[in-house]
């Protein structure tokens, strides 16, 4: 609190990026940026051309992180050449972090400890409101608006209201933060723009970090400016693991950061409740999340393709989800089901642990990490007439291919049922012929 007067988590972060004291909702400011991320997509393709223009270098190039995602690997010359033009850039401009071929950014970034509570970071990928489940304020930006990031390290921004989400009860077994998300979609609308959506509540206490960064990233689906969880345990413990020291302006003590970056009591902001523990697993129908329902709505459709990918949905914790359900079974003859793990670190964890051997032996084919068939992209496109189910936030018309296609969006524990199904199946079942009586992605 300032001046005696309450303030929201985002209120905060965005108030120290600016130089003020306190901010409100409406101001429109410039924000000194801790933290600039691009991809092989819309980042050096799109932002060096408007660098030239103006004769500008990147502003500092220790605060810069490149991911190549989208076009990997190269499936025809045109990729190939987006991927040279990428690395060339790197090296061009000195900047000090290039994830090559490492994974999908949003997954990436905090693999290798470049968030941290309190920051203010830009990145030019819609879904870079993912960064919220750190407790640091991540929005999107166009290529316009992170070439004038990269060129000075401010940005632009009129403070956002916020929107605090208060989620009570417990997920059930089979049901995970994607449901939930789905559900909200559909409940709340998917356009909350001018808007921070701030998570708390006792069902997100108990999800693992790897569940709450879906929160966060499907505030995109919402509609909403970014996402924020305030820090807590479980996120200094993920954060330390890293070995990545944070912006000596963000340091301290555990209690320090807790006491700092999280909303006062009585700070002004809606509010919004939903009891997790009454929800259902989630399908959301062609061609918008908002079209969502509990999985008996569309329950028995047929499919010919299940894909587990995406920044959203093949994290380690999502391939455990599908193992759970997988383990012992067989994909049905008629469906293929498609896995393309998040990261290359997510790819090793699961070799490790024998999750990718649960996968395949069920008749899964790995295909490697990247955006891929999420941003129709690479492996794993649909053709005139299939019909997908998908762990991806997205499924508008054409997304993963065809405009004549149709996508579903699940959990991985449904995406999996269904593969085993060969149609749309609710999970539960099948979880609870192998005795599965918690959720797989949990407070482990």
């Amino acid at each position: 609190m300032i001046h005696g007067l309450a303030s929201t988590l985002a209120e905060k972060i965005i108030a120290r990026a600016s130089g003020r004291g306190q901010v409100r909702p409406g101001e429109t400011l410039v924000c000194r940026v801790d933290l600039a991320m691009i991809h092989d997509s819309g980042g050096p393709r799109r932002v060096a051309p408007k660098l030239a223009q103006i004769g500008a270098q990147v502003w500092d190039a220790e605060r810069v992180v490149v991911v190549s995602d989208h076009f990997t690997p190269a499936a025809d010359a045109e990729s190939a050449r987006i991927l040279k033009l990428t690395r060339d850039w790197v090296r061009e401009t000195g900047a000090a972090h290039f994830y090559d071929m490492q994974g999908i950014c949003h997954v990436v970034l905090p693999e290798h400890g470049h968030l941290w509570p309190g920051m203010f970071a830009a990145g030019g990928d819609s879904h870079s409101t993912t960064g919220g489940a750190f407790g640091c304020f991540m929005a999107g930006y166009g290529a316009t608006d992170m070439a004038g990031v990269l060129a000075s390290g401010e940005v632009w921004i009129t403070t956002p209201e916020t929107l605090q989400l208060w989620i009570g009860g417990a997920l059930a077994p089979g049901v995970s933060a994607k449901d939930l998300m789905l559900h909200l979609c559909a409940s709340l609308g998917t356009d909350h723009n001018g808007q921070v959506i701030e998570y708390a509540g006792p069902a997100l206490a108990e999800m693992s970090i790897s569940e709450r960064m879906v929160l966060t990233n499907m505030a995109a689906e919402l509609g909403a400016d970014t996402a924020l969880i305030a820090p807590d345990a479980r996120t200094m413990a993920a954060l330390r693991a890293t070995g990545r020291e944070p912006p000596e302006a963000l340091r301290g003590t555990d209690a320090q950061i807790f006491a700092r970056w999280r909303s006062d009591a009585d700070a002004p902001a809606a509010r919004a409740e939903v009891d997790a523990g009454a929800l259902a697993p989630q399908v959301a129908a062609p061609h918008s999340p908002a079209n969502s329902d509990a999985v008996g709505a569309c329950a028995g459709a047929a499919i010919h393709q299940a894909y587990i990918g995406a920044c959203v949905g093949a994290k380690l914790d999502d391939l455990h989800m599908a193992a759970a359900v997988l383990r012992g079974r067989r994909v049905a003859r008629d469906c293929r089901l498609l896995i393309a793990p998040a990261s290359a670190r997510t790819t090793s964890q699961a070799a490790a642990d024998g999750t990718l051997a649960t996968l395949t032996q069920a008749g899964a084919i790995l295909l490697p990490s990247g955006c891929g068939a999420c941003a129709g992209l690479g492996a794993g496109l649909l053709a005139d007439g299939e019909i997908c189910i998908s762990t991806t936030n997205r499924n508008f018309r054409g997304r993963m291919g065809s405009p004549n296609a149709e996508v579903y969006l699940a959990s991985p524990y449904t995406v999996a049922a269904s593969a085993v199904a060969g149609c749309i199946a609710d999970p539960r079942p099948l979880l609870a012929e192998r005795g599965v009586a918690r959720p797989v992605a949990g407070a482990a």
